[in-house]
């Protein structure tokens, strides 16, 4: 989409198949969230130098390993006007404490939806590892550490493990 991510990961032979998931998404009329600034560091440890920037301008030599403060406060409006939320994938690098803001900020405003009447599944091992971090997997309404099958299974309404066996 433009712009400058510094050193951050990126998958380059994907970018073709998630910028037709957004074209798709903005012809259905969906809007798709995604973070617009970020927590950049200098280095992958916890005790980097830090800086928040655009998530279209992290400077060179600089990663973004979590989002920044304006991101969380959209994720915690949709998480609040969302009557259904499947969280596959933390916001940034949960591990590390100078990282885990994005993350722990979703968790609990998940587990606050959760309260209202919000039906909520945690689906992925990093996922279920966050919940946990925060003490909130009983806060939310179901925990899957199967991920991926959990969202092939929302996908395709079936899992291959489970066609082999009825085989």
């Amino acid at each position: 989409m433009g712009g400058e991510i510094g050193n951050s990961l990126v998958e380059k032979e994907r970018l073709d198949i998630a910028l037709k998931i957004l074209s798709q998404a903005k012809a259905k009329g969906v809007q798709v969230y995604l973070p617009v600034d970020t927590v950049a560091a200098d280095r992958f440890s916890n005790d980097a130098n830090k800086c928040i920037c655009d998530i279209k301008a992290i400077p060179d030599g600089w990663m973004g390993l979590d989002i920044g403060p304006e991101s969380e406060k959209t994720n915690a409006e949709v998480i609040s006007n969302s009557k259904t939320i499947l969280w596959n994938g933390p916001m940034g690098v949960f591990e590390m404490s100078n990282f885990e803001s994005g993350t722990k900020s979703a968790a609990f405003a998940i587990a606050k939806a959760t309260k209202n009447g919000t039906y909520t599944l945690i689906g992925g091992g990093d996922s279920v590892a966050a919940i946990n971090k925060f003490e909130l997997a009983g806060e939310v309404s179901y925990v899957s550490t199967g991920g991926g099958a959990l969202l092939e299974y929302i996908e395709s309404g079936t899992l291959p493990g489970v066609e082999a066996i009825l085989k």
